[in-house]
């Protein structure tokens, strides 16, 4: 009896080890980044016939938008990255703060730069995001993903007008 009660002991704590495995493994699958900064939205598709000419072009309607979604912490955008799929990347150069729940809108095309008005031109009339599918990176200063989506025009645009909402 006593060694039956020591193999259900074992069976039990091997079973305890098993799920603690299953449980610890399932939140890395699923965990978002740490991060204040999130990516927003994109308008991914800007409206209207797409023409990256740096005068009279619309790739200024073309912009990703990234949000302080921390409720105590400010955040200077200086040195964080935005990529695509393909390796195009923008790195924030100057201080721009963004102040708990603020947001900014990086802007294709080439424009001033205004923290009152929430912008960011990337100085540069090149599309960044593909119409059809493309994924958008966030990285840190420290070079840390800070956020990660992909997307597919079928997908994730069910109303075609060319804008997703992630993160609310």
């Amino acid at each position: 009896m006593h060694v039956r009660h020591a193999l259900t002991a074992a069976a039990t704590a091997a079973a305890s080890v098993l799920a603690l495995g299953l449980v610890a493994a399932a939140p890395a699958q699923a965990a978002e980044y740490s991060s204040a900064l999130k990516i927003k939205g994109v308008q991914y598709d800007a409206p209207g016939r797409d023409s990256n000419k740096c005068s009279g072009g619309n790739t200024k309607n073309e912009y990703l938008t990234i949000k302080n979604y921390s409720r105590s912490t400010t955040v200077n955008l200086r040195g964080y990255v935005v990529k695509d799929a393909a390796g195009n990347r923008f790195t924030f150069p100057a201080t721009h703060k963004l102040q708990p729940g603020d947001y900014i809108k990086l802007r294709g095309n080439r424009g001033t730069d205004s923290d009152a008005k929430n912008v960011v031109y990337r100085q540069n009339c090149n599309f960044i995001w593909n119409n059809d599918k493309d994924t958008i990176y966030l990285y840190k200063p420290s070079g840390a993903r800070a956020d990660v989506h992909s997307y597919t025009k079928k997908s994730n645009d069910r109303d075609g007008n060319g804008y997703i909402t992630y993160h609310g």
